[in-house]
């Protein structure tokens, strides 16, 4: 009797897994070109790099781009309010945890998701490119897979846009330093990403890879 339980619990995951690929698909395929922002959820109002979001936001949605975030709070919030201020669409994929994240208040469009890796799915899917602002563990697992997809040909090549030097550059020196010199990547791979400290850098980037269409 237990087994079938079982059995019948995961049939049903596999449902809810399938509703949460629909949910998204319905939502996400009518927002046109479209932008990724990540970074910390910790991050204050206060703080610079929430400020360079907001701006990073306004200039996505002034030049055509959907904002896509995690729904949630720091970071993700200034990029969703950046774009809803210059009335553009400002999307939040909010994932449901232990600890409730609650969706910011400049989200035109929300999914929630129960899956990581469905969520995970649909901002790669649906991302012209990931502007990557400093983060925790969250924020480098999803530069990580962004990175590792586009290495392994898993996507087509997109850019990755790293916001903030004076984070990123410990990290950098890292892979060339132990990665590289020790032939776990390439030097090519390093190319997969760029460091910025400006979002205009970031939008130039972004429009010079797509031909500034």
């Amino acid at each position: 009797m237990k087994n079938k339980d079982a059995y019948h619990e995961e049939s049903w995951r596999i449902f809810r897994i399938m509703s949460e690929f629909v949910d998204g698909v319905e939502v996400l395929d009518g927002i046109g070109k479209a932008v990724t922002v990540w970074g910390s959820a910790r991050i204050k109002p206060d703080s610079k790099w929430y400020k360079l979001a907001v701006e990073t936001g306004k200039l996505l949605a002034k030049n055509g781009y959907a904002v896509i975030t995690g729904g949630g709070p720091g970071i993700m919030e200034a990029a969703n309010k950046g774009a809803f201020l210059q009335k553009g669409i400002s999307v939040g994929l909010n994932i449901e945890l232990p600890e409730e994240q609650k969706p910011n208040p400049y989200i035109t469009d929300l999914i929630s998701f129960r899956y990581f890796f469905v969520r995970k799915v649909m901002f790669v899917r649906y991302a012209k490119a990931f502007i990557i602002f400093p983060g925790g563990f969250g924020t480098l697992d999803e530069f990580a897979e962004a990175i590792n997809l586009i290495q392994t040909k898993r996507t087509a090549k997109f850019p990755v846009i790293l916001m903030g030097s004076e984070y990123w550059k410990g990290l950098v020196d890292w892979m060339e330093k132990t990665l590289v010199k020790n032939h776990y990547i390439s030097p090519d791979d390093l190319k997969i990403f760029t460091i910025v400290e400006t979002p205009q850098q970031a939008i130039k980037i972004i429009k010079n890879f797509y031909g500034k269409k």
